[in-house]
């Protein structure tokens, strides 16, 4: 292991800690030897990590430090290059340009090694084969990081037109569609709207009256979603 890739696993373990933490703790979830976990402490603080404590006391991270982008692991480079041609394939059309611009973003600012691995990778995504979306995805995503209600014009598969407002708190993106999930004022009950046959779609002024997270929390228990990775 290289010394940069042992001062980041031993950020993320420090990370993971939101106590002091004791040296020789430190020592062995990184592997590394007590004499070695000190140097690597030092070096970090030089660098500008807040480590605060001291040998016997133990160590705490305080918020506030980011390391530079060299120091990406390999596997954490092939899964931003991953996301970011996911998102490039399969998101709306600023989503998609906003992903391409973080990634060329960080590979900028990388070391020469590591921007050819960057730009190497040989991970790929397929095009997205997807009905085209009527309504601005962009416009959809704003209510939901405002909390602001959203008047829709739906068709469902019957093709029968309704009207609904609805609390929109999450977006999901699948092979073939888009999918809105909401709080529907009509149906009093979480519904789910295939973006595709939105064919109009207005933000209100108001925001509804519950917070994001707990209209998140409360669909996940319903549907047994577990909160990791979704």
């Amino acid at each position: 292991m290289s010394r940069s890739e042992r001062l980041l696993d031993l950020m993320q373990v420090l990370r993971r800690h939101r106590r002091p933490v004791s040296g020789r703790v430190l020592a062995e979830e990184t592997g590394v030897s007590l004499r070695t976990l000190y140097r690597d402490i030092a070096s970090l603080q030089a660098q500008g990590a807040h480590i605060e404590g001291e040998p016997g006391v133990g160590y705490v991270l305080r918020p506030g430090f980011m390391l530079p982008p060299m120091m990406f692991s390999e596997e954490e480079i092939e899964a931003l290059v991953l996301g970011s041609r996911f998102v490039a394939k399969r998101g709306d059309e600023r989503l998609a340009a906003a992903a391409t611009d973080a990634l060329a973003k960080i590979g900028a600012v990388l070391p020469a090694d590591l921007k050819g691995k960057l730009e190497g990778s040989t991970l790929l995504v397929g095009a997205r084969r997807a009905s085209a979306d009527r309504v601005d995805l962009g416009l959809l995503r704003k209510a939901i990081r405002s909390e602001h209600k959203l008047d829709l014009r739906y068709l469902d598969s019957d093709g029968r037109d309704s009207r609904r407002t609805v609390w929109p708190f999450a977006l999901g993106f699948f092979e073939e569609v888009r999918v809105l999930a909401a709080w529907c004022e009509l149906r009093q009950d979480f519904r789910h709207f295939r973006t595709d046959r939105i064919t109009e779609a207005a933000m209100l002024d108001h925001r509804y009256p519950r917070r994001r997270q707990a209209l998140l929390k409360d669909w996940r228990a319903m549907h047994g979603i577990n909160p990791v990775g979704a």
